[in-house]
Order: structure tokens, then sequence, then C-alpha cells
């Protein structure tokens, strides 16, 4: 009985990392997600400009002139990395999912197996 206890115990620990894992990828993607936004805010903002319009970076306590082609190009780049890390946590996420999913079928499985092979209390006293 201490045998399958401590296996339970175990894929429980497991379970736990693996519940741990899951909600840090949903943080990081939800992170993700609001600099995708800000970063298509800004690209919005970009179109409204004329052509010969001022940009300026602010880089620390200092605004910076920055040319808009550059500006834009940045911004372009930036959504392009957002794009693929959530490509990449969303292959994450259904991976982890995927790993929950087996541990609790395992613990389960170890449950039902514990339950069937102890002994029965109406059993044991006949």
């Amino acid at each position: 009985m201490a045998e399958i206890q401590a296996k339970l115990q175990a894929l429980s620990e497991d379970y736990q990392k693996l519940q741990k894992e899951l909600q840090e990828t949903v943080m990081a993607r939800q992170k993700l997600e609001a600099q995708k936004q800000e970063n298509l805010g800004v690209q919005k903002e970009f179109k409204k400009l004329k052509e010969g319009e001022t940009i300026f970076k602010l880089i620390g306590p200092v605004l910076l002139k920055q040319d808009q082609t550059e500006a834009e190009s940045t911004v372009n780049g930036r959504l392009e990395w957002i794009d693929k890390e959530i490509s990449r946590l969303e292959g994450h996420l259904k991976e982890t999912q995927a790993k929950i999913e087996k541990k609790k079928g395992e613990i389960i499985q170890v449950q039902t197996s514990a339950q069937a092979g102890g002994p029965k209390p109406a059993q044991a006293r006949a």
C-alpha cells in the first residue's frame, strides 16, 4: 500500500508541476497578446501620419527623433516576432495540456487499481 501511496504522491507532484507550467505559459501568451495590441495601435497611428511628419521615440527619459520608415520597420518586425512567439507558445500549451491529460489518466488508473486491489471492508469482516 505504501508503494501505491508513493506512486500517487509522485504523480500528483508531476501533475502540479504541469499545471504550474501551463499557467506560466498562459500568462506569457497574455503578455505577448497585450504587446501585440499595443504595437497594432502604433501601426494604426503610423497610417494616420502624413509624409514628413516627425516621429519621436521615448528612450528612458529622453524623446529622440526617429526616421518614419525605420520606426515602421521596427514595429513591423516586432509584430512578426510577437506572432511567432504566440504560435510557439500555443504549441507549447497544446503539448502541456496533452501531458496533463495523460498524467490525470495515470493518477486515475493508479487510484482505481489501488481501490480494486485493496481489502474490501465488508468482506474482510466475514
